[in-house]
């Protein structure tokens, strides 16, 4: 990474920093912590990306397994596993993080923070959080890393699906230490996300727009659910609604999620698991409320969300569950149920007949 004066015009429109100084001698030790739906793919990209320039990339997964898996992908060139949360925080220079909730987060970094007290670094570290998390928890960790000396730390959730992460499209939030971000952000675009959004240097404003974003989200998800029950139920039938979609509004999120509608593809393992979407909508009622905020649409889509997931944990508990997690899509069988139609088979109680 050649240290330029001035940016060119494509990387000012990804990544709103100038370029950091080069290397020294020394290149840094980046480590990945969380081999999730989405951290596995930030993962294997960064160690794609960087496998000519940088040490193999240290990873940490609490099931070893996924890490194994990773190495075995890509080979010992690009991964190495670490045996310890402690050994990524004392090898590494740039330690990422991508984990399910907050109390996972919470319980990672307080294990971090042990690794730190015990070996404080004598140079330059980062943290780099990308999980989605209440505000609040990111000025929370920044204040425990803050306690040691060189250490510093980057709020950094990403927007877009698994998909977006197997293909390097995501697009970044980034808040926190202006120098830290400049380091994270020339990693992490292109590997990783095809854009940088700079929220200054209050850690939790990132944090704040990943909610936001998941709340427009969760909104459009809801809205599109109870269109294509309408176009079902009507008799027009909810894949020519869907095609109208795709015509009309060809967002990428509504003609994802759209798909997984019509196509009944409730599969949360790979997908958004809806214990997530839960999550996140919680958060962001949360964020609402505390800001006197209103946003009946996410309202909406929290009580789609858990009608789904009792619907599916009744269908567990008599043995008659098509997938053992379900993607937060599946918010649709609210409204189908509401109609009277089946909740996850959209081919069982309607068939929609032309009159030509």
């Amino acid at each position: 990474m050649a240290n330029n004066l001035l940016q060119s015009p494509t990387h000012a429109s990804t990544i709103p920093f100038s370029r950091p100084p080069t290397p020294g001698v020394h290149p840094p030790q980046i480590g990945f912590c969380g081999l999730g739906a989405m951290g596995y793919f930030m993962a294997r990209n960064l160690a794609n990306s960087f496998k000519s320039q940088l040490p193999p990339l240290l990873v940490h997964n609490r099931t070893v397994a996924k890490s194994q898996k990773l190495l075995a992908e890509l080979g010992a060139s690009a991964v190495k596993i670490a045996d310890s949360l402690g050994q990524l925080v004392t090898e590494c220079d740039i330690i990422f993080t991508n984990l399910g909730n907050d109390a996972v987060v919470t319980s990672i970094y307080n294990e971090f923070a042990k690794a730190l007290a015990q070996s404080p670094p004598t140079k330059y570290k980062i943290f780099v959080e990308m999980s989605t998390v209440y505000p609040t928890l990111a000025g929370d960790l920044d204040r425990l890393l803050s306690s040691f000396p060189h250490v510093h730390f980057v709020t950094s959730p990403i927007f877009g699906p698994p998909l977006g992460a197997d293909k390097a499209t995501l697009v970044i939030a980034m808040s926190g230490d202006y120098r830290s971000k400049k380091e994270v952000a020339f990693l992490l675009v292109p590997a990783v996300g095809r854009k940088v959004i700079d929220l200054g240097g209050n850690v939790e404003k990132a944090p704040t727009l990943k909610l936001i974003g998941n709340g427009m989200i969760m909104g459009m998800n809801e809205l599109l659910a109870e269109t294509l029950t309408l176009g079902e139920k009507s008799g027009i039938g909810q894949q020519t609604v869907y095609d109208l979609v795709k015509e009309i509004m060809p967002a990428p999120g509504l003609v994802a999620y759209g798909n997984r509608m019509v196509n009944d593809l409730f599969d949360g393992s790979v997908g958004f698991a809806i214990d997530g979407g839960i999550k996140d909508a919680n958060h962001i009622r949360r964020l609402s409320a505390e800001l006197n905020c209103p946003m009946p649409a996410v309202d909406n889509t929290h009580r789609g969300l858990i009608t789904a997931r009792a619907i599916h944990q009744a269908q567990v508990l008599a043995g008659t569950q098509q997938w053992d997690i379900i993607d937060w899509s599946s918010l649709i069988a609210s409204s189908r149920v509401a109609a009277g139609l089946n909740p996850f088979d959209s081919k069982k109680g309607t068939c929609v007949v032309r009159e030509d």
